[in-house]
């Protein structure tokens, strides 16, 4: 008797997921389409980091070389202030 039962079970279940294999196609696909977007999303995101990147590197060295003109343009007025006299 369970056996029967557990066989009808089974067989309403291959013919259920039978049913449903366009449904499922259709959902399979529609996820695919949202992994492919994600995955592009993605790729322009990691470009516009490198980017960004490239950009806060050049920034810094700019930061660095105006520091340092500071520094000497700081060093001239000082040599110029110590001789000067009245």
């Amino acid at each position: 008797m369970k056996a029967k039962l557990f066989l009808g079970i089974a067989m309403s279940a291959l013919l259920f997921g039978c049913a449903n294999t366009s449904e499922l196609e259709a959902q399979v696909s529609s996820l695919s389409n949202k992994v492919d977007s994600l995955s592009d999303q993605v790729g322009a995101l990691r470009a516009d980091h490198s980017q960004m990147n490239s950009d806060i590197r050049a920034a810094r060295a700019a930061a660095e070389d105006a520091q340092a003109e500071a520094a000497r343009a700081n060093a001239r007025i000082d040599n110029m202030a110590t001789g000067y006299r009245k």
